[in-house]
């Protein structure tokens, strides 16, 4: 279906305010770098055969806008903090791919699908590089060729436990049998390490989650009703120790009547049913409250996402003071 002609006509219009904005005042959405001189020591390693050496680089960090401003206005030949292409670039592909999300709220669109597949393939290749480097070589290639990765890869890596080889090696096997679901004749095989990371898993899992949801949530059940709250002078404090018992109270309570009411063995009625009626107001607070912390966690993602829009970008708000404040009026002039 093709865009009607008033969305061509606000896409345009959006359009040209933002190159009017580009163009006027301070501009928007730039960012700009400062030159930090590193210079590291760097020990001798008799293992590696390499002298005491001194290593240096240069870092550059971003700094608010008002500080090249600031630097130009004293020095207009200074180069100590630059203009960055680079982090400007990732600035405006950021934004584009922002707008593109939201596009979604007037229909499904090109640039949308785009910016979900970009999103998605690079978490999925930042995980991938992640575990890789922090899984794959410090662990399993580390524990098989500990010398040439110390060498090659990893000069930082630890000497490792003969007990930490043994088990590296088995799940290098194991990594290879699982591999084998590629073959069509050989997949039967992979099902032998399947097996033993889904019974591993699940050993693993019910230990902790009895140790949490079970033995913890246990633990915090029993509080005392009267709860004092004493001073430094060992005197018992009144305000503390009345909201301290309530709150104790209201646990045990809850606790009470939510197992009362998914306890069917025995009819609700009398002092059962209203026990229940209790726990069942208990779970509406709960999911309630559960609820509303959800919705206000994704408040929170979208007026992210806003500010960076307003305050990174398009420099129409300076919330933290990162620039010279511009009010709409001279923007327009």
């Amino acid at each position: 279906m093709k865009p009607s002609r008033n969305w061509i006509v606000v896409l345009a219009v959006v359009a040209a305010l933002i190159g009017i904005r580009a163009f006027s005042g301070q501009g928007m959405g730039r960012v700009f770098v400062k030159a930090e001189p590193i210079t590291v020591q760097v020990a001798a390693d008799a293992r590696m055969g390499t002298p005491a050496q001194s290593v240096s680089w240069t870092r550059w960090s971003a700094v608010p806008a008002k500080a090249y401003f600031a630097a130009e206005r004293a020095n207009p030949q200074q180069t100590e903090i630059q203009f960055s292409w680079a982090r400007t670039m990732g600035l405006w592909l950021a934004a584009f791919l922002t707008l593109a999300i939201f596009s979604f709220m007037y229909r499904d669109n090109p640039a949308y699908r785009f910016a979900e597949a970009a999103i998605v393939g690079v978490s999925a290749a930042y995980w991938m590089t992640i575990g890789f480097w922090d899984t794959i070589v410090p662990k399993l290639l580390g524990s098989v060729w500990p010398n040439f990765v110390k060498a090659n890869i990893l000069p930082s890596l630890a000497e490792q436990s003969t007990v930490q080889v043994v088990a590296m090696w088995a799940a290098l096997v194991l990594g290879i049998m699982l591999l084998m679901r590629l073959s069509s004749k050989g997949a039967w095989i992979s099902m032998w390490p399947l097996a033993f990371i889904i019974g591993v898993t699940a050993g693993l899992k019910i230990v902790s989650h009895v140790e949490s949801d079970l033995l913890q949530q246990s633990v915090a059940t029993f509080k005392p009703l009267l709860a004092l709250e004493r001073g430094a002078d060992g005197a018992v404090a009144m305000a503390p120790t009345v909201w301290l018992s309530l709150r104790n109270v209201l646990i045990v309570v809850g606790v009470l009547s939510c197992l009362t009411y998914f306890f069917f063995s025995v009819e609700h009625k009398g002092l059962v049913g209203r026990s229940a009626r209790v726990g069942v107001w208990y779970l509406m607070i709960t999911f309630g409250a559960a609820f509303g912390f959800t919705v206000m966690g994704r408040v929170a993602l979208l007026a992210a996402r806003v500010e960076f829009l307003f305050d990174d970008w398009l420099w129409l708000i300076d919330p933290s003071g990162k620039r010279v404040v511009e009010t709409l009026s001279m923007v327009v002039g």
